[in-house]
């Protein structure tokens, strides 16, 4: 019994920040550098009111409606986002309930960003694998934008909010799709990527927390995401390479064996330095950010499915998927499509 990636649709906001609203904000910037420094053009911004699992509802109803699939062959619901409804209950069972499935399934949440999709393939593979699911429902989600300083113009320039939705199913009547998985993670690094305030660690004292100034000259609010771009460039230059290394080490593949690679996309100018360092070709690599920006764990499930959309990868081929960032986290794996 193997599982395979079945389909995949997801959720894009209405509202759209742009560079050149950006760069009204910010008067030293124009919109082309920003595009220049980030490889996207515009974002978008969920609604006031509307959270991570409300992006995620809608991205499963358009998962249902465009696959033509049924809500109650759903075995295993599994959430992942780090911007839940409550600290209880598990956002996935109100989820469950929102969405009409079973009473007689399975519902998780999964609180990792963005390395989020692969972790969680893998959890979804294994229901099917070990426990003998044959339908389970992956969503991924965020609203990150809630949680951006104003003045923070690094962050501001490279998230967006969406929902995606992936349906893995058991391929007892086709071939399995979904290889072996690589881990990786260094606690060491949280404060690179890390909104202090919120939970049992710090509670919200008030409203507003305190603005200050850090060493990378940027605003910053303890009850905002902040993120240190250099570490996060340096832990990415170092982590990614040796993460498809070996991946593809653990499934006997060398990079002329892969059609394409879909890494997280959390810079464009980021990913394209990471090519160029591991000399993938560019028709090999596929990226889509330039109009959604940087949607943490749901960067990849949509760049797979416009890939897919695109005709960028056909059927039979080797495509290996690399995440990496917040936590510190990392993972890999390699699916046929």
């Amino acid at each position: 019994m193997g599982a395979k990636i079945q389909a995949i649709s997801y959720y894009l906001p209405e509202k759209v920040l742009t560079n050149h609203d950006l760069a009204e904000r910010f008067t030293e910037w124009t919109p082309d550098e920003i595009e220049h420094q980030t490889g996207i053009v515009e974002r978008h911004y969920s609604a006031e009111g509307e959270i991570a699992s409300d992006c995620a509802v809608a991205a499963a109803e358009l998962l249902f409606a465009q696959h033509n699939i049924d809500r109650q062959d759903i075995d295993f619901l599994i959430f992942c986002a780090q911007s839940t409804d409550y600290a209880s209950p598990t956002t996935a069972c109100l989820i469950q309930h929102r969405l009409g499935l079973r009473t007689s399934i399975g519902a998780i949440d999964i609180n990792l960003g963005c390395s989020g999709f692969v972790y969680s393939l893998s959890v979804a593979k294994g229901m099917i694998e070990a426990v003998g699911m044959k339908n389970v429902l992956l969503l991924t989600a965020e609203t990150i934008t809630k949680s951006l300083h104003p003045q923070d113009k690094a962050t501001l320039a490279l998230f967006g909010d969406a929902g995606a939705a992936t349906l893995v199913t058991n391929a007892a009547s086709a071939r399995p799709n979904i290889g072996q998985f690589v881990f990786g993670t260094d606690g060491s690094g949280a404060e690179m990527m890390i909104k202090r305030n919120g939970h049992f660690r710090n509670p919200f004292t008030h409203l507003w927390g305190i603005d200050y100034i850090n060493e990378l000259d940027q605003v910053c609010n303890d009850n905002c995401f902040q993120m240190n771009g250099i570490g996060v460039f340096s832990f990415s230059m170092r982590t990614a390479p040796a993460l498809v290394k070996a991946t593809l080490e653990k499934h006997h593949y060398t990079y002329d064996d892969i059609d394409l690679f879909i890494f997280h996309q959390a810079n464009g100018f980021m990913l394209d330095v990471l090519r160029k360092k591991m000399r993938i070709p560019p028709e090999k690599f596929f990226t889509y950010i330039r109009n959604c920006g940087n949607t943490v764990s749901s960067t990849i499930p949509i760049a797979l499915a416009e890939a897919l959309k695109q005709g960028k990868a056909k059927s039979g081929d080797k495509i290996l998927l690399a995440a990496f960032g917040v936590g510190l986290s990392w993972a890999g794996t390699v699916i046929e499509v």
